[in-house]
């Protein structure tokens, strides 16, 4: 914009964007492309795995404007979430992920999801029609993100910053707002595959795919059923979601991270509660369901279930050849849950192959 110009209603809404407490706004337009028709594949391919859900709704994720009749762009949002450095939980603890164990990223998002919608009326001066979400809805965030110029999707099939790295939570807003679309970032990984090679599962098949049925944090989050056998142990002390293709991207180091100031405080709800930094191995197995609840309320980590994350857990005890958690164990392998119950086995037998 030229000096003293004024701002166009495309610049008053990314301005609103910032000022209701995103790091990141961009403007991309709503209609289809190879970017989102790729999700077809993807599905025909298997790697949804128990997902469903992302099926039946494949035609409005594919095409926004099926989302919101008349939508004309998208407005994509980022934040950068808070998160300890870290290389291991260590001995007898479970790892989580780094997103994970503070204020639900869904709730503290679309607050401001909500208000960025109520505020856009006012700027152009008419009804607007709208449709906000944040990662719930029938919208490829990722896609219309990198379309809107907010990075460009890694290998690891993250949207990635240059400033800003891949730790970033992702909202879209549909609107029926003509507003100017963003350039978008060019692809920056070059030959680098450290995530791909970081993967403990594999479950990149190649560049920019990702089989979720050998992805840890599809396994510990989205699956009901058990965690595969030939993956158990290359989950390690993962007990919900997976950190190891970010840890690794060159992208993500502190020394290239320049987050903006956390003036509306949102970082702070998101930052990981003590409980949830590395929690103990012994006081998770041990949590009974109203206890589980209560220290998952208001969290993502409600998202494994009371089951998964018990399940989730005995693999990690399984594979932390820690025996003092012997007992624990064996009470969920002799218990009425079947799920819990074969895992715990598996777990015992591992921990007795490494007395």
């Amino acid at each position: 914009m030229a000096a003293g110009a004024p701002e166009t209603l495309t610049e008053r809404v990314k301005g609103l964007a910032l000022a209701v407490g995103f790091d990141l706004a961009g403007v991309a337009g709503a209609e289809p492309g190879p970017d989102t028709a790729f999700l077809r594949e993807w599905l025909a391919r298997g790697y949804a795995g128990e997902m469903a859900w992302i099926g039946r709704r494949v035609e409005e994720r594919v095409d926004p404007r099926r989302v919101l009749d008349g939508a004309r762009s998208a407005i994509a949002l980022a934040l950068v979430y808070a998160g300890p450095e870290r290389t291991g939980a260590g001995r007898g603890r479970l790892r989580v992920a780094r997103y994970a164990g503070g204020a639900d990223y869904h709730d503290v998002l679309l607050d401001r999801v909500r208000a960025l919608e109520a505020g856009l009326p006012a700027l152009a001066g008419r009804a607007v029609r709208t449709r906000g979400y944040v990662d719930t809805g029938p919208v490829l965030e990722r896609a219309m993100a990198a379309r809107a110029g907010l990075g460009w999707i890694g290998k690891n099939t993250c949207l990635i910053h240059p400033q800003l790295g891949s730790h970033v939570f992702l909202g879209v807003v549909l609107t029926d707002l003509e507003l100017e679309p963003d350039v978008p970032e060019p692809d920056h990984c070059g030959t680098c595959r450290a995530c791909l090679d970081a993967c403990p599962t594999q479950a990149f098949p190649e560049p920019h795919v990702l089989d979720a049925t050998r992805c840890i944090s599809y396994a510990t989050i989205e699956a009901r059923g058990p965690i595969p056998e030939a993956l158990r142990a290359a989950h390690g002390d993962w007990g919900f979601g997976c950190d190891a293709c970010q840890d690794v991207c060159p992208w993500n180091t502190r020394e290239r991270r320049r987050a903006p100031a956390d003036t509306a405080g949102l970082r702070a709800q998101l930052a990981p509660r003590p409980e949830w930094r590395a929690p103990s191995l012994a006081w998770v197995l041990a949590l009974d369901e109203p206890a589980w609840r209560r220290a998952v309320r208001g969290t993502a980590l409600s998202r494994a279930r009371y089951r998964g994350l018990l399940r989730n857990a005995l693999v990690v005890a399984g594979n932390s050849g820690e025996r003092d958690l012997v007992p624990l164990v064996r009470r969920h392998a002799e218990g009425p849950d079947p799920l819990l119950a074969e895992h715990a086995r598996w777990a015992l037998a591992a921990l007795a192959s490494t007395a």
